[in-house]
């Protein structure tokens, strides 16, 4: 593993704890040996590379200092609204970057994000796509692959999506009265 792969490592746990996924603390050693061995310096590293699994209960507080010490702790936006697109942002550059399967990314976004949202304009595409690779058989014709390139294709356009960012509520978001 790379110095940068290894900061992508630990940066791409920070978010899914940051979004409350549940990370095993086995997995959050392992990304701190990862780190150690690709020579990246901070000084509770090696203090998480080395526990035992005795010791698995300190894991996510000397995770959450090597990322503080490192500058990659991440927190997403107070606003419950901001944070569910960042959450979106999030897991579509995993798709579109190939760290994440497209229907398992495809599906977190549908299911994590626009229904909170209501479906918004802005995920139609993705939330299709989840969809199609959901419900797709054999006899649909179309081979499952082309079906995740077209996933890869809707996290791509999202990304490209421009500021202002989150987008302003839309028609279709109910609003109080």
């Amino acid at each position: 593993m790379t110095y940068e792969d290894a900061l992508k490592q630990l940066g791409d746990i920070a978010n899914e704890r940051a979004f409350e996924r549940h990370v095993g603390s086995d997995r959050l050693i392992q990304a701190g040996l990862d780190a150690l061995l690709a020579e990246v310096e901070s000084p509770s590293l090696a203090l998480l590379a080395g526990l035992l699994r005795s010791e698995e209960p300190e894991a996510p507080a000397l995770f959450d200092q090597v990322l503080e010490e490192l500058g990659l702790l991440f927190r997403p936006p107070a606003d419950p609204r901001a944070a569910l697109w960042t959450k979106a942002r999030w897991i579509a550059g995993r798709i579109a970057d190939g760290s994440l399967d497209p229907a398992a990314g495809t599906f977190l976004i549908w299911a994590d994000v626009a229904y909170d949202l209501g479906y918004p304009e802005e995920l139609g595409d993705i939330v299709a796509c989840a969809s199609n690779l959901e419900d797709w058989t054999d006899s649909w014709g179309v081979p499952f692959e082309e079906l995740q390139g077209e996933a890869v294709e809707a996290a791509k356009q999202f990304l490209a999506i421009g500021a202002p960012w989150p987008p302003p509520a839309s028609a279709a978001e109910p609003t109080a009265p």
